[in-house]
């Protein structure tokens, strides 16, 4: 049995840029949030070997300590050619300062060591899983994907993370050339199609109600 999600409402992460997409999607909803930092809440280790096991490691621990309903995001670039690459490593590869020039930089000399240079050869996949859990263990869970192609160099200031570099399927312009509701809004305004946002559609059909 589905649950619904009232009232306030924990989101559990750390990462301004995800934080503020995450608020945008919640707005139409109605849905006070407020933040594992605002609360102070530590954050877990993410032990988990799939980005479903993180998310759920996110929300049950922000649950259990805020005793309120936690919604938490885990999510990350997947490479073909890299076997997969970095996956649920995607924010480590980024290194304790978040420095993702870096770390697509990293990817771009994987891949051209690895002769990937035609764009049939660079594809890859954004997954976000989604997990709301509540302080008596209920859990609700997730999962989507954008599917696109690496280009180098990266393009645009918009988004975060891996955006620039990550051109979606259909389109002419990368996630970091694209606004915020470009990328995550939702139809009519939007195009809803980043990772986040097609699982967040899933979220909405099963535990939220328009304001």
């Amino acid at each position: 049995m589905h649950r619904r999600i009232a009232g306030k409402l924990v989101i559990a992460t750390h990462n301004p840029g995800k934080l503020a997409e995450m608020r945008e999607l919640l707005a139409p909803y109605g849905v006070q949030a407020v933040s594992a930092g605002e609360l102070g809440l530590g954050e877990p280790e993410e032990t988990g070997d799939s980005f479903r096991t993180n998310a759920a490691i996110k929300a049950i621990s922000a649950a259990q300590a805020a005793q309120l309903p936690a919604f938490a995001d885990d999510s990350g670039l997947v490479v073909d050619a890299l076997g997969g690459a970095p996956g649920i490593l995607s924010a480590r590869w980024a290194g304790p300062d978040k420095d993702f020039t870096a770390a697509m930089t990293r990817i771009e000399r994987l891949l051209q060591e690895r002769g990937a240079t035609a764009l049939e050869q660079r594809k890859a996949h954004f997954v976000s899983a989604l997990c709301v859990a509540w302080p008596d263990d209920h859990l609700e869970e997730v999962e989507a994907r954008a599917d696109g192609t690496l280009v180098w160099p990266p393009r645009g200031t918009a988004g975060f993370g891996y955006d620039p570099a990550f051109l979606p399927d259909g389109h002419t312009r990368t996630f970091g050339e694209m606004t915020s509701v470009e990328k995550h809004g939702m139809p009519p305004l939007g195009l809803g199609l980043s990772h986040r946002a097609r699982a967040f559609v899933k979220l909405a059909e099963i535990c939220l109600e328009p304001h």
